[in-house]
Order: C-alpha cells, then structure tokens, then sequence
C-alpha cells in the first residue's frame, strides 16, 4: 500500500464549530479515509503553517483524493497538501532500479 502524508488547516468556521460543540476530529478523519478504502496510520494537530499532518495508507490513489475532495468541499479544511512517502527500504529498492535503468539510457549528446 502506498503512504501518503497529508496536511491542511482548518477554516475559521470549522474552528468556531469545534469551539462550539468539541468532536474528534482524528475519529472523523479516519471515518472518512476508511470510506475511501484507505487507513488513516497517524494524526497530528501541529503549530506552525498548518493545523494538521497526517499519514494515510492507501492501495488506491483515485479514491484517495476523492475522499480529499469531500473533505475540501465541506469548508471545515483548507490548503490540503498530500505527498507520497516511502520508507527507507522503498527507496533503496528505487535505487538499484534506477542503477539498472541508468545503464539503458542514453542522455542526449
């Protein structure tokens, strides 16, 4: 499965409805990745740029940014970021792939 790392903030409104009627919102995060087919691996509240990162595991991208969508589309979250991640042995995998492709290109001359 592939992992993502997402991250975004919340809108003055959705701050004003948690400040009115407190909720978890990593309960309903999850709820709605899992929806999508994903899992919701971590969740964060954080300072900084944004309100929140998380780590999501998903086998299927499209469905995954569905699930973005939704969320964008209610007005709670703004500025969504999401990048696939890969663990260390993910890339030293995509290192000795690109060493073997390396020898097959020919760059331009």
């Amino acid at each position: 499965m592939a992992q993502y790392i997402v991250t975004g903030s919340y809108t003055s409104a959705a701050m004003k409805g948690m400040i009115a009627h407190p909720s978890d919102r990593e309960k309903a995060t999850a709820a709605l990745i899992a929806a999508a087919g994903g899992k919701l691996e971590s969740y964060f509240l954080t300072t900084g740029e944004t309100d929140f990162i998380m780590r999501v595991t998903s086998s299927d991208m499209t469905k995954m940014l569905a699930a973005l969508m939704v969320a964008g589309a209610s007005g709670a979250v703004t500025g969504l970021k999401t990048v696939q991640c890969f663990t260390s042995a993910e890339f030293l995998e995509a290192q000795n792939a690109a060493g073997a492709i390396a020898m097959k290109y020919a760059a331009p001359s």
